[in-house]
C-alpha cells in the first residue's frame, strides 16, 4: 500500500487505519493511496554518499543504511520498489537537492547494526529482533544544479514539506505528489 501524505492536526490512537505515527513524533502524518508510488526525500553528506557515487556506477543498487531515527527508520520501512526519492546533500558547501535515485529494494533488517566494528552497531539489536532498516537505492538523475536550501524555502506549495518546517532534522522524510512537483520544475 502506498500513500499521499498530509498533515494532521491531531495525535490518533496507535493503530488507527490510516494514519502514520509514532509515539516520540510530535508530526501524525494521514494517508492516502496514490497511483503505486511514493515519494520521498534522504540527506546525505556528500562525503558519505553523494549523488555522484550513484551516478558513478549508474546500474549498482547503493545501500541506503545507518539511519538511527526511529521515524525516520519507520519512513524507510514504507518505501517500496520504484518510489522515487530525493537525493539531498547537507553539511557541505552546496546545500540542497541534488537528484534522484529509485527505491529498488524494499526494508530489510541493517546489516551495520550487527557489525561491531561499525559506527551504526546497536549492541541492543539482535537477528531475531533487528531495531533498523536499510533499502537498496539506485541512480535516476542528477540536477545540473543543487536546488539550494534557500531556493526550496521560497517556493509556494511547500510550507508543509517537512525538510523546511523549523526543528525537523529528519534523515527521511515523505514528500507529496504536489510538492515532487514544485522541486522539479525548479530543478528543471
Amino acid at each position: 500500500m502506498r500513500y499521499k501524505l498530509t498533515h494532521s492536526a491531531s495525535l490518533p490512537m496507535a493503530g488507527e487505519q490510516g494514519l502514520v505515527h509514532h509515539a516520540h513524533c510530535p508530526i501524525t502524518l494521514s494517508v492516502q493511496w496514490i497511483n503505486g508510488m511514493s515519494y520521498w526525500l534522504v540527506k546525505t553528506e556528500p562525503s558519505e554518499c553523494s549523488i555522484d557515487d550513484f551516478a558513478r556506477a549508474p546500474d549498482t543498487p547503493i545501500r541506503w543504511d545507518g539511519v538511527r531515527n526511529f521515524q525516520a527508520r519507520n519512513f524507510l520501512m514504507q518505501m517500496s520498489e520504484g518510489d522515487l526519492v530525493l537525493i539531498y546533500h547537507s553539511s557541505c558547501r552546496q546545500i540542497g537537492i541534488a537528484g534522484i535515485a529509485r527505491v529498488v529494494a524494499s526494508a530489510y533488517p541493517d546489516p551495520s547494526q550487527f557489525e561491531p566494528a561499525s559506527p551504526y552497531f546497536d549492541a541492543r539489536s539482535s537477528s531475531d529482533k533487528p531495531r533498523w532498516q536499510a533499502v537498496d537505492l539506485i541512480f535516476e538523475r542528477r540536477f545540473a544544479q543543487v536546488l539550494s536550501l534557500e531556493q526550496i524555502k521560497t517556493l509556494a506549495g511547500l510550507e508543509g514539506l517537512p525538510l523546511v518546517q523549523r526543528g525537523s532534522r529528519l534523515s527521511v522524510m515523505p514528500v507529496t505528489p504536489e510538492q515532487w512537483q514544485i522541486l522539479l520544475e525548479q530543478a528543471g
